[in-house]
């Protein structure tokens, strides 16, 4: 099969090679992939940003969630059959969306909503999931409560408003004037441009934050939680939380105190939470989420969509960070 590789960690370009279409086991489907989406993820894979946590063979074929149908079912399958529209999100171990053909676990995997498209359904699945897990799972936000969501025209932004709005929260979010319209369109009750101000100081009293962006960012955060509030984070440090979950020699090292040695601090000052959120596949929570879809109460925000040999080209678009919504690549 064609799939698009990296040899070696580093701002490398990839390239596209002849790979063996991977095998399955008795609880996996092998999937023809139709179109796959591109994620900040597949930069820090490809960089080496995260093999403290995740650990891959080279050759690496890159990408992370996808849509597709089934053409092969293990023998213990009994969710899915061959020919069934799906998408999904690979295990973290087992990535390689970025390909002609992928093998999966069936519980990674749904029946993509029968209103998008593939390229429609490619763009949901990492995003969709992380913003589950960040605003049901972990901040546990309901009705009447207060959020801000970072980065609100980003892939995992404009989703993340758009449950959050399905639950009953307000929700505040920041943009540039270039993307005020697409989140006031998604819902969000309060835009902070945050080119000329600081959201640390325009909100206070939050019941929680998503950070999709770390660093000052993500410390500056804690200003404005109520006590007892929450933030939880895709971009920055791993914690003791995540740890317990997923568990990581680093997370006992004294380097990895020293790295968050500040967050800490900042959750007693603050009498907060922090919780880094590596997101885990769910082929149950995605149907929850094509139900909402399907109930277009959530639509998916596509900037751009390049084709299978233009993958390169996609990946450099998307790092980036200009694209307002997802950036796609068309397999088939």
């Amino acid at each position: 099969m064609k799939a698009m590789i990296i040899e070696k960690y580093g701002k490398v370009s990839l390239k596209l090679a002849d790979m063996p279409v991977p095998d399955i086991g008795k609880k996996d489907v092998l999937v023809e992939i139709v179109a796959a989406s591109i994620n900040p993820v597949d930069f820090k894979i490809r960089d080496g940003k995260v093999r403290m946590l995740l650990k891959y063979k080279m050759p690496l074929i890159l990408g992370n969630d996808f849509s597709g149908i089934v053409k092969q079912v293990g023998k213990d399958v009994t969710k899915f059959k061959v020919g069934d529209q799906i998408y999904g999100r690979a295990m973290k171990d087992r990535i390689g969306s970025f390909a002609e053909y992928i093998s999966i676990d069936e519980n990674a995997i749904a029946i993509k909503p029968k209103n998008l498209s593939f390229e429609e359904a490619a763009s949901i699945p990492l995003v969709g999931l992380t913003s589950y897990q960040a605003l049901h799972d972990i901040l546990k936000m309901s009705p009447g409560q207060k959020v801000l969501i970072q980065a609100g025209a980003g892939g995992v932004g404009n989703f993340a408003i758009q449950l959050a709005k399905t639950m009953g929260v307000y929700v505040a979010t920041t943009a540039s004037k270039a993307g005020y319209e697409l989140v006031k369109s998604l819902g969000a009750d309060q835009i902070i441009d945050y080119k000329s101000e600081s959201f640390e100081e325009v909100l206070k009293d939050y019941d929680g934050v998503f950070d999709t962006i770390g660093g000052e960012t993500l410390e500056k955060a804690f200003n404005m939680l109520k006590p007892g509030g929450q933030v939880v984070s895709v971009s920055g440090l791993p914690n003791a939380r995540f740890g317990k979950e997923y568990g990581s020699g680093f997370l006992k090292t004294n380097l990895f105190r020293l790295l968050t040695l500040k967050i800490s601090k900042l959750e007693k000052q603050h009498n907060a939470t922090y919780t880094f959120l590596f997101m885990k596949p769910s082929g149950e929570q995605l149907k929850i989420i094509t139900e909402l879809i399907e109930l277009e109460k959530i639509r998916p925000v596509i900037d751009r969509v390049f084709p299978f040999e233009e993958a390169q080209k996609a990946l450099e678009y998307s790092e980036a960070g200009r694209a307002k919504g997802k950036v796609i690549l068309k397999i088939k």
